[in-house]
């Protein structure tokens, strides 16, 4: 694995909200940049205009401006003109919605290559919901709370977004099921698991997150703390 550079922001769902104005205002100081880049994939079935919309409405409150990258399908990824925004971006926020469409999508692709190849030259990447679901491996499966492969831009790391407020039926099957070699990191929602260009996550937002290992208690940690995943590599 590279030695990371960048900054990864996985957050646990309703994004783009009062709660996490700290957050989005870092993500930008830390982008160095008023433009954001998002990436309504997820949302593909789901109004996907819509998604960029609130996000623009959103950062202009926080002085920045917001391009949505029309990417919706396998053909759109792989698309010169997508992939060359990706590139020339500071700071690309992977929306919410449909995680197995945007995998889909997304896995092998021109544009994932791009993401990868911007956070490791030192751009932020957020993503909300699904997307922090699929830029971890193993990935929890949303179909019923198993685990499937995911992108592995944080490997050894599952999340389970909407934490506080998922089916407990769900929530417990991520937790029976999780590999030995893993760690499952619950994200409450407009809250987020943030990485800077270190080695240390630290919880930022309204919320907490809950960190599950096999044989162990489970451990809350509150906003404001930095916490030590020592099973997780970053690309």
């Amino acid at each position: 694995m590279k030695q990371a550079r960048g900054a990864l922001a996985l957050v646990g769902g309703g994004e783009w909200t009062l709660p996490c104005r700290p957050l989005d205002t870092r993500l930008l100081e830390l982008a160095g940049t008023d433009e954001v880049l998002v990436v309504p994939t997820a949302a593909a079935f789901e109004h996907p205009d819509r998604v960029v919309e609130q996000a623009s409405e959103w950062f202009r409150e926080l002085g920045a401006k917001v391009t949505g990258l029309r990417v919706l399908n396998r053909r759109d990824a792989e698309e010169h003109a997508n992939v060359a925004a990706v590139k020339a971006a500071r700071f690309v926020y992977l929306a919410d919605g449909s995680p197995l469409h945007l995998r889909s999508v997304l896995k092998g692709s021109a544009l994932y290559d791009a993401i990868v190849h911007i956070y490791e030259a030192g751009a932020v990447i957020a993503a909300s919901g699904a997307g922090a679901t699929v830029l971890s491996d193993p990935m929890v499966d949303p179909r019923g709370g198993a685990y499937t492969v995911g992108l592995g831009l944080a490997s050894g790391l599952a999340v389970f977004p909407y934490h506080g407020t998922a089916a407990d039926h769900l929530r417990e099957r991520s937790i029976e099921l999780l590999p030995q070699d893993a760690v499952l990191v619950g994200v409450d929602e407009q809250t987020a698991l943030v990485r800077e260009r270190g080695d240390e996550w630290e919880v930022v937002g309204a919320g907490a997150i809950t960190v599950y290992r096999r044989g162990e208690q489970p451990q809350r940690i509150d906003a404001g703390a930095p916490i030590e995943l020592p099973t997780v590599t970053t690309r």
